[in-house]
């Protein structure tokens, strides 16, 4: 247990920025989720419109520190591809 005053914080600014950050990545995986349904359905106009409001979200994952840069990059590029072999 959190003896110092200061500990006691961290323990409450870190169930703090755990919610935060769960809702975001959860947010992301689900416009993620948006284009690979819209994939694997045939749907290409559909794709292409939820790739292009994927990637601002995995781009402000990045940004925010939730996700690494080289993550959203993979992901990224795997949706695009998919998305580009509808």
């Amino acid at each position: 247990m959190a003896n110092t005053p200061q500990a006691k914080k961290r323990i409450r600014r870190n169930n703090k920025r755990a919610e935060i950050n769960g809702a975001r990545m959860s947010r992301i995986r689900t416009f993620v989720k948006k284009v690979e349904t819209a994939c694997t359905e045939g749907n290409k106009d559909g794709a292409a419109a939820a790739l292009k409001d994927a990637q601002p979200e995995l781009a402000r994952g990045v940004a925010k520190g939730v996700l690494h840069k080289n993550t959203a990059a993979r992901k990224m590029s795997r949706l695009s591809k998919r998305v580009a072999a509808l």
